[in-house]
This record gives structure tokens, sequence and C-alpha cells, in this order.
């Protein structure tokens, strides 16, 4: 079996990004991670020099490559500092409500805006919502992509019904997938649909990285990014490390949802990301054979939250079969039931974003936090 004694083994003699010190000996090198004979590990390093440093991340990868037990290895650059780092007293430095200062980092060439769709939890349906969301405003004429930045539990290929992987263009350029005439990236394309994703923060946040500005997304109105549950490390790095225009916050009505979709909205605004409304999800059901209407989660929390902090409602969406089925089936309700009430919900909503971005919803620079 193979263990972390003989990947540092392999790369005893290899020396680290200052060209002497060893690399399992420099303080760049994060927590190594085994998985079904799999190895993952990340090296941190000058995000300006990144293309110097690749042949560190090739010889790095093709060593443990070369292990006779090693099924296989992904070894990524990144500019977060490893735990080591850390430990040593290089504390980097924490945002906070004042976390304003702005960063000359810009987001992929040729997209106008990046929006994040995020929630404080999950199980509210934010997924399935920034789906039909993003295809509301392919509806609307506009070019779209979409990010599925929840490393841990992508569902992007699943909403979009598309399987495959993505073809490099050059070097280490991906061409995203398409669906729906989407753009469409997600690590969904390149694990295993049952495997365990047990990175650890620096190497969740490299693969967003490069999944963000390693793939050609060409001229694209909106970039739609599917954020992971909750505000913790991947969630605020994201915020921090992409110019965001605004963040869509999705809730359902009950309290308990709201008191986290509360530190979702609260996230944002510490570093400095515009609100651009709060969609109550699953706001009421209504009976397919008796068209009994029932407020299963309660109804209105999320517009009356929204109007507490002042920010835009932006629509209910009912917790219906027909959309749940259509998700499940990668034939999401936006293009297949185009003339639905759910349908025209979601583009309404598409619609009252898109003019508030366009009025001049300012798409901020981000705070001062590199990422490679």
């Amino acid at each position: 079996m193979l263990t972390r004694d003989d990947v540092l083994k392999a790369l005893g003699d290899l020396a680290g990004p200052d060209g002497s010190t060893p690399l399992i000996s420099s303080g760049s090198l994060s927590d190594i991670v085994i998985h079904q004979g799999k190895v993952y590990f990340s090296i941190a390093i000058d995000p300006s020099r990144a293309g110097v440093f690749e042949p560190l991340r090739k010889a790095a990868e093709d060593r443990v490559k070369a292990l006779p037990n090693a099924a296989g290895a992904l070894v990524t650059l990144t500019a977060e500092k490893p735990k080591s780092a850390v430990a040593s007293g290089d504390n980097p430095p924490q945002p906070g409500p004042k976390a304003q200062a702005a960063s000359t980092s810009a987001g992929p060439p040729g997209v106008k805006h990046i929006i994040a769709v995020a929630s404080g939890k999950g199980g509210v349906g934010k997924s399935t919502t920034a789906c039909n969301l993003a295809l509301g405003f392919a509806a609307e004429g506009l070019r779209v992509g979409v990010l599925d930045a929840d490393i841990y539990g992508p569902s992007m290929p699943k909403l979009f019904g598309i399987r495959g992987r993505p073809k490099i263009k050059t070097g280490r350029t991906l061409i995203p997938m398409e669906g729906y005439g989407c753009k469409v990236m997600s690590i969904g394309f390149l694990v295993e649909e049952d495997t365990a994703m047990i990175w650890r923060g620096p190497m969740v946040i490299s693969a967003l990285n490069q999944m963000l500005r390693d793939v050609d997304w060409g001229e694209l109105d909106v970039l739609v990014v599917d954020m992971p549950p909750g505000t913790g490390d991947a969630q605020l790095t994201m915020s921090q490390s992409v110019p965001l225009a605004g963040a869509v916050i999705v809730s359902t009505p009950q309290d308990l949802a709201l008191i986290d979709a509360r530190r979702g909205v609260a996230m944002f605004q510490k570093v400095n990301v515009p609100i651009l409304g709060v969609i109550e999800n699953m706001s009421y059901f209504l009976c397919p054979s008796c068209g009994t209407r029932s407020n299963i989660f309660g109804h209105g929390g999320a517009r009356e939250e929204a109007s507490r902090i002042q920010v835009p409602f932006l629509g209910e969406i009912p917790l219906h079969m027909e959309i749940r089925e259509r998700a499940d089936a990668g034939t999401p309700v936006v293009v297949t039931a185009p003339d639905s009430a759910h349908s025209m919900a979601y583009r309404a909503i598409a619609r009252s974003i898109w003019s508030g971005l366009e009025k001049g919803t300012a798409q901020r620079a981000a705070p001062r936090i590199v990422m490679e």
C-alpha cells in the first residue's frame, strides 16, 4: 500500500521553488492526500511566476506517478500558504469587515459579469436554481457560462445532462463543455461520479482557480458561479479572488434556512460583494391533483428577510415535482418546458438580475488576496 513516506521519499532530492531547498522541507508542500492509490498535493508558489514553476509541478507529479503502487497523481500550483507556513508564524491576512482593498486581479478575459449563486446551507435547491437561472439568461439572448464551484458535491453535469471530459485547447487550457447553449465547467467532468473528494483547503482553492482561469470561456455576458453551500474557506476565497458583480442568495422560507442565509449575506458584505437579491425557493406547494396550496416550509420568510436587510427580493420558486423530475433527468425546466409557470418565474428573475447589472451594479475589484 502506498504511504505518505513513499511519496516524500520520491520527492526527496527534488528542489523546491527557490531552486535549492528540497521541496519536502521548503515549506511550500501541502498536506499529502492518498485516496485509492491516487496522490494529491499542491505546491505554494509566487503566482506571478506560475509558468516558471510548471516544470517543478510536472516533475513532482511524474515522480509520484512512477511509484510502484501509485494509481495516479494530481499536483497543483497554488498561492495559498500550506499549513506548515502558518504554523511557523507566517500568518496570512484574515479578511474582516474592512477587507475592501482593491486588487489588480481580473476575471477571465472576455467575461463581462461574474455572479455567485449562494446559500447559507445545503438542501435549499441552490444548484437547481443556478442552472435554471443560467438558462434563463440564455433564453434572453445572453452568452452564458456556468462554473460549478462545489468541489465536494458537483451537480452541474447531472443538471445539464452532460457526459464526457473537457478537451485541451493548448497547454493547460481546457475547452468547457456545453449544454443547452451554455458553457459549463465542473470538477465532475474530471473525476468519476462516485469518487469522494477529500481534498484540503489549498487544493480545493487551486482547483477552483484553475477551472476559472485555465478554461477558454470565450466572450460571455455573464458567468454564473454555483457556490458551495455555507460560508467556509472555499466560499470566502472565491469571493475574494474573483471580481464578482454580485451575489444571489437562495433560501427556503423557514427560520432555520433564513438563519443560515443571513450568514451568507454577511459573508459577502464583509468582502464588499454587492447582494443582487434573495430568492425564496420551495416557496409553496401546489397540489397537481386538487390544486390546494400548502406552505410546507412556511411562506414569505425570504421576502421579509430581504426587506429587513434592504436588498432586492427577486421572486418565489414553488416546490414542484416537474422542477425536480426535469432536474434529475438533465432536462432543466427552463429549456424543456419554456412556457410553464416555473420557467417563466426563473426567466423573470434572470431578467431582473440582468437589469440590475446593466443599470450599474459595479463589478468591483476583489480584496487583495492573490491566487495563482
